[in-house]
């Protein structure tokens, strides 16, 4: 398979991902248009990815048998559709339908993305073919809010939904045309699900990512209604601020990745530490506008590594066989963490206001800083033979997939 194919996988996972994430910069317009409150308005975010959190794993099962091509093409089809229904909503149920539609086949991609590009670059090149598919992911988390965020503020709220249809039709062009047919011919191991699953540590690191999604998102889903409200900036201000959010974010990436590969826990626990710092900072000095530009550009800084750190801490230490099945569930792990996040910081917004929403999400991140402390235990209690395929595995595994990063 050439490999800019890869590429184009990752253009798919990037028009997805902003699909889901891309309303966050839009909340207060859909609002103001809509007529209903920012925390109902958030479902837009926490109903979309409820929905991937609850169905993701059985959609992911139900279409094991269809041709790798055909799914990830119907996917991205159903996302153009999603998008262009969005923008033609004339009622808030409307707008909430269009966008749960596709939050069902979300999982879908990502898991099937991840295993063509694992497979068909053998088992030499697979991190970094996994690697290249993933920065579809990482780069829509920082660039995909402020793309159409500004979209929103040059024309009107509708337009970030047409951005984001464009940037999926481009990616279904590129897989229908450049990605050959991929018929299954084998089925996945049930020996394989069935350790993943009895596996203790795996599930208290889930839970970990869990709690930290949460605890990311009570307060980010609601980042331009903070800028706007708080620090007391227009929407350009805040098309920009968002813009800013996702440069910064990039480099913080990068540096999250030679972190991780020098000590997976150290890293995973400083960004914890470090991201509650920077939620303090906010409540104190985001009212003021020189100070909310600096603790932003530190806020995106540290904030988007959060996801590869979830990545690579989860599944390090797991034998190669397993970490599929581990990728086709952390979409759901994800999602649920990023539900229960945007529901807390709108209830919080509602009875105490938006600039105290800090306050729920610092506890979350507390919790899942101590919470890394038990793994550790938790380790500590397997045996040699165990704990040395762990440290084979953590050496060839994350390395690669860091640098491509």
């Amino acid at each position: 398979m050439n490999k800019s194919i890869y590429y184009i996988l990752a253009l798919g996972a990037f028009g997805i991902i902003t699909t889901e994430f891309g309303v966050i910069g839009i909340l207060p317009a859909i609002r103001d248009n809509f007529n209903v409150s920012i925390d109902t308005a958030g479902w837009l975010l926490s109903g979309f990815a409820l929905t991937v959190a609850l169905t993701g794993p059985f959609t992911t099962a139900l279409t094991a048998r269809i041709n790798r091509k055909h799914i990830m093409a119907l996917v991205l089809a159903i996302f153009v559709v999603s998008n262009i229904l969005s923008a033609f909503s004339t009622s808030f149920t409307m707008l909430m339908i269009a966008r749960l539609l596709p939050a069902v086949l979300h999982p879908v991609f990502w898991a099937v993305s991840a295993s063509v590009a694992v497979k068909h670059a053998g088992p030499k090149d697979a991190p970094k073919a996994l690697a290249i598919v993933m920065s579809g992911l990482s780069i829509a988390t920082v660039l995909g809010v402020p793309i159409t965020t500004y979209a929103a503020d040059v024309f009107n709220w509708k337009a970030s939904f047409y951005v984001a249809s464009i940037i999926n039709l481009i990616a279904f062009a590129g897989i229908a045309y450049f990605v050959p047919s991929m018929p299954v011919t084998e089925k996945q191991s049930s020996q394989n699900y069935a350790a993943v699953f009895k596996n203790g540590i795996l599930w208290l690191k889930m839970g970990i990512v869990f709690i930290m999604l949460s605890g990311m998102f009570t307060s980010y889903s609601y980042l331009a209604e903070f800028l706007g409200k708080v620090s007391h900036m227009n929407g350009t201000q805040i098309s920009i601020m968002l813009l800013v959010f996702g440069i910064t974010g990039i480099a913080g990436n990068w540096a999250m990745g030679i972190a991780l590969s020098k000590n997976v826990v150290l890293t995973t626990r400083a960004f914890f530490l470090s991201l509650i710092v920077v939620h303090l900072l906010v409540y104190q000095f985001g009212g003021y506008f020189v100070p909310a530009v600096l603790i932003l550009s530190l806020w995106g800084f540290i904030h988007t590594g959060g996801f590869l750190a979830a990545n690579v801490h989860t599944i390090t230490g797991l034998p190669e066989q397993q970490i599929e099945v581990v990728n086709s569930v952390l979409p759901s792990v994800y999602n649920a963490g990023i539900t229960v996040g945007s529901l807390a910081g709108g209830l919080v917004i509602v009875h105490y206001g938006i600039q105290n929403v800090v306050w729920m999400s610092i506890p979350l991140l507390l919790l899942a800083f101590a919470l890394t402390f038990l793994t550790q235990t938790k380790k500590a209690t397997e045996s040699p033979v165990e704990e040395k395929e762990e440290e084979v595995f953590a050496e060839q595994i994350p390395q690669p997939v860091l640098e491509a990063n």
